[in-house]
Order: structure tokens, then sequence, then C-alpha cells
């Protein structure tokens, strides 16, 4: 990727609890949120992934007057009836896993079932307010629903994807070169990926996808610890990413260059 065929870096910012840490602070009130996805935002993101603390309502209008930043509605383990809101207020994307939550965390484990019913009304429900479902891919399971999905005429390209790595649990997966690779080639043609990886191996991974091409994300929620092993806000961790991959030849994303890529104006 040089010159004129380097695709630029997407990095979505995780300002959320830190599940491995929890003791680690994060924004928690609407006001506090959207500043961080504001210095975010200056520091190279282009998404801003969200849990809200649930106050939907609060936050997603927050950080709309405070910054540009794509809003990525999180908390996927929660039903689509209890994140209505979301749909009602035309996020710019919404979290949406493609298999079972199974994950063991420092404090509390989620065993939730998803079926592909409820990825087909989520797909639905997407497709009838104009918000962009990021799935999440956990394994080559994930990627078998979401060719169900695309086989039942049910999603339009891109097809918006984040593979986990290293979330400990019975989705949990190795966070090494070799895995990203294998599930990597295993992805439907059209696919925009972006890359999470919690705790160890996770600078290693993220330089293999942004020299493949990919997008990555990084903040509190997924690995609180700059590379000298301290802990920093997330919009520090979006700093270091933006200038690891502008060291391999990958310049960050614009906004309006991450809505074009992930085709989110497309389907307003």
């Amino acid at each position: 990727m040089t010159g004129e065929n380097v695709t630029p870096l997407i990095i979505t910012a995780t300002a959320n609890t830190c599940w491995m840490h929890p003791e680690v602070d994060y924004p928690r009130i609407p006001r506090d949120i959207a500043a961080e996805a504001a210095l975010c935002l200056e520091n190279g993101a282009a998404v801003c992934h969200t849990h809200a603390e649930g106050r939907w309502k609060e936050v997603i209008p927050a950080i709309r007057r405070e910054c540009g930043a794509i809003i990525q509605c999180g908390m996927s383990s929660t039903t689509l009836e209890e994140r209505a809101d979301v749909f009602a207020l035309k996020a710019d994307m919404i979290s949406v896993i493609l298999t079972h939550h199974d994950e063991a965390f420092a404090r509390e484990d989620f065993n939730i079932l998803h079926t592909k019913e409820e990825l087909a009304s989520y797909a639905r429900a997407c497709a009838d307010s104009g918000v962009v479902p990021e799935f999440e891919v956990w394994h080559t399971g994930s990627i078998w629903n979401l060719r169900y999905l695309i086989a039942r005429g049910l999603l339009s390209e891109p097809y918006v994807t984040t593979l986990f790595f290293g979330w400990p649990g019975g989705t949990w997966s190795p966070a090494t070169i070799e895995e990203y690779l294998y599930r990597r080639g295993q992805m439907p043609e059209g696919c925009a990926c972006t890359v999470s990886v919690m705790g160890e191996g996770q600078a290693e991974v993220l330089a293999a996808a942004i020299t493949r091409g990919d997008h990555i994300r990084v903040g509190t929620e997924d690995n609180p610890f700059n590379l000298a092993g301290e802990v920093v806000p997330t919009h520090e961790l979006v700093e270091e990413a933006r200038l690891m991959g502008e060291a391999l030849g990958r310049p960050a994303a614009t906004v309006e260059e991450a809505r074009a890529m992930l085709g989110i104006e497309g389907r307003r």
C-alpha cells in the first residue's frame, strides 16, 4: 500500500469500562463521555464506540453537540428492544454480536444466546432505520452466521465487522498473528474489518492488521495500557495507535473518509 493505493486507517475508540481491570477509570456521565469522544477525534479516532452507560437518549445528542465523531453504540449483550433508543435517535452504527456471548471477566461473566432469528431482526431494524450494523466476529462460526444473513439478502455492502482476539471466555481465541490471518482469510468479500485485541499480543496483532489494510480499535475497554505498560485515558491510546499507523504507512482516516468506507451515508 503505497502512494494513491493507501487505505486510510479507521481508528475506533472505546472509552468504556475495562472488563479485566475494573478499577480503571473512564467517563461515566454524558458530558464527560462527549468530551472524551472529542479528544479521541482530535487524536486520530473517527469512530466512538460507546456504551453510554445505558443513557442513549442523553449521550448520543451530547456527542453530536460536542464533535462530529461517528457514533457506534455497543453493549451487544443487551436485546434489540433494550436498545430501541439507538434506532429512534438514528445513531450512526450499532454493534451486533454474530454468535452467543460467552465471556469471563474480572467481576462478571456473560453467557447469553443470540439466535439467527434475532440477527435477522437486527438486520431488518438497521435497514429500516439507516443505522449501520457493526457485526462482532469472535470465531469462524460468527462468519457462518454473517454469510447466512448475506445469502438471505438482509445485508448490503460494505459488511462492517470487528474481529475479536484474546477476550476471555468460551468465545476466546488467541491474540496471535496466525489466528488473525486465518480468520481474516475466511471473511466474505465486501467486508470492512476492524480488529480488537484484549491484553497481551495487542500491539503485534494490530500492527499486522494495519499492514494488511484493515482497521483497529483501542481504548480502556479493550486494553487500558500503553506500550510502556502505563494506564492512560483512551485518547492517549488513540494517539499511540495513530502514530503506529503513520509509522506503518497508514494515516488515520478522517470522519468523512471513514463514513465513506463504512457505507454510513449511503444507507441514510
